[in-house]
Order: structure tokens, then sequence, then C-alpha cells
């Protein structure tokens, strides 16, 4: 399965200046939807590590490289350059990315956002994309996504930076053709809260569960302890239809329940997921 790698880029990230939240929506959001995320990263903006990171994710063949960030009119928005250059393509003016820029500032100075509607340079900089690049609308931001297609089964997606402007087109441009660009798989998931004042003692009996179900992801979240000590507990498996994820939930399940149960120790569903 040709899975996903996420890059989040930017220099005010690693100085912790900004925080990053694009990364853990994603992985949430395309986790959902089918996707298989295997690599998210952090770099600054730095050509170089922008360039290593979008390599080694085609020469780990990823079908599809998320990157976040550095799409702007500044200088040290170079994202789009870079990745030009990392995938042999040249840099050019897009019109349809034009087009998007300049009905975007149009909207903005109607509105009284910004003095003028002009084209400037900076503005127009955001419209030069890789050679045989799609751009996506933004309509929150001004500049446009990329979604390039770089090999057979390899595409590169490049996201703005900021989340209200990245959330509406993952929601409504990527993911509605993600299952185009990799392969997807029905993901399902349970949570439960364990009544067990000691993760200790709950770990060998939830190894015992993971043993029996191999495909099914067995996992407790920690909590402090009290008198009240609960335990979240997770159940999450991929299969190729909707029907055998659940199946696969439910066998583990049963198994839950009963070493459980045979230890003395309470099983309440909770909300968080696929508990029908």
């Amino acid at each position: 399965m040709h899975h996903i790698e996420l890059l989040a880029i930017g220099n005010e990230l690693l100085l912790g200046l900004t925080e990053e939240r694009n990364l853990s929506w994603l992985c949430y959001a395309l986790t959902r939807a089918g996707g298989v995320v295997e690599q998210a990263t952090i770099v600054g903006d730095v050509a170089e590590d922008i360039q290593a990171a979008v390599r080694g994710g085609i020469l780990r063949r990823a079908g599809l490289i998320i990157t976040c960030g550095g799409l702007g009119p500044t200088d040290d928005d170079q994202t789009v350059a870079v990745l030009a250059h990392a995938l042999n393509r040249p840099l050019e003016e897009n019109e349809h990315a034009l087009a998007l820029v300049a009905q975007r500032f149009r909207e903005l100075y109607e509105a009284g956002k910004v003095e003028t509607p002009d084209l400037t340079p900076e503005r127009r900089k955001m419209a030069r994309l890789p050679a045989g690049a799609e751009p996506l609308p933004n309509t929150v931001g001004t500049a446009p996504g990329v979604l390039i297609h770089v090999a057979e089964r390899t595409w590169v997606c490049a996201l703005p930076g900021p989340p209200r402007e990245l959330q509406p087109m993952v929601k409504h441009l990527l993911l509605p053709r993600l299952g185009d660009l990799v392969p997807l798989a029905a993901f399902r998931e349970r949570h439960y809260r364990a009544h067990c004042q000691d993760e200790s003692a709950l770990a060998p009996l939830l190894r015992r569960v993971a043993a029996q179900h191999k495909e099914v992801y067995v996992k407790s979240r920690a909590a402090t302890y009290h008198v009240d000590t609960t335990f979240r507990l997770l159940l999450a498996t991929r299969a190729p239809t909707p029907a055998e994820a659940k199946a696969r939930l439910e066998a583990a399940e049963r198994t839950l329940h009963a070493v459980l149960e045979r230890a003395g120790i309470a099983l309440e569903p909770t909300s968080g997921g696929d508990n029908d």
C-alpha cells in the first residue's frame, strides 16, 4: 500500500514561536478517510532540508507527500520553489493560479481588507508553480494550494500553513479525491474505559488480547494515580472493507471483555470512535 507522509515547514515551528497544529489534525482526518500515514516531520525554512524530506518520501515510495506552510508572498515562503527544484521541474506562472490569486485580492479589496487589488510581484509569486501542477483554490487566505503528479503512484500536495486555510482545503478538495491519489482501507476504532488503578497490571492483559488479534491495534492511555483511576483503551484496525474491519473489532472486543472480566476489571464503551 502506498502510504502518506506529512511535512510541516517553518522556522517559527522549530523556534517554538508557533504551535504546530496541522500534523495531528491531518493524521486524524486522513486516517479516518482510509489513508495510511506513516511519517510526519517538521523542518525549518531550509531548502536543502525540505528537498531531502520530499525526495526521501519519493524514494520510500510514498503515494502522497503533503507539505504544510511556505506558500505565501514573502521571501522565506519558498516551499513551491523548493518543490520545483526537488522534482526537477521549471517554476512558471500558472494561468489558473494567477486567476485565483487575482480573484482573492479583488474580494479582499472590495471588502476593504487590502488597499489595492493590483497583482504586485509579491502576489504574482504565489501563482508561480512547478510545471504541470494543479492549483487548489484557497477560500480563506490568498495562496493557492498545489497538487503535483510526480510519478506513476506518487503525488505531492503543498498546503498553506495556517490551519484556518489548510483545513477547508483538505475537507473540500483533498479528501474527496484521496481515493484517486492513494489506495484506501476501511479504518474503524472503538474506545473504552477500564476501571483499573494500575496500568502495569493492565499491560499483560492487553498484551494477551493483542497476541490473539494481530491485525488490531490495542492501546491504553495513561492516567494519574488516585482512588477512582480509569484508563482509556483503544481498539483500532484497517481492513479492505468496513464489514471486515467491524468483524475484527468485534472479535477483539469479545476477547478484551473476557480477559478483563477474569481479572476483575470492569470495562465500558465510551464515545470517540465506532462503537456500533
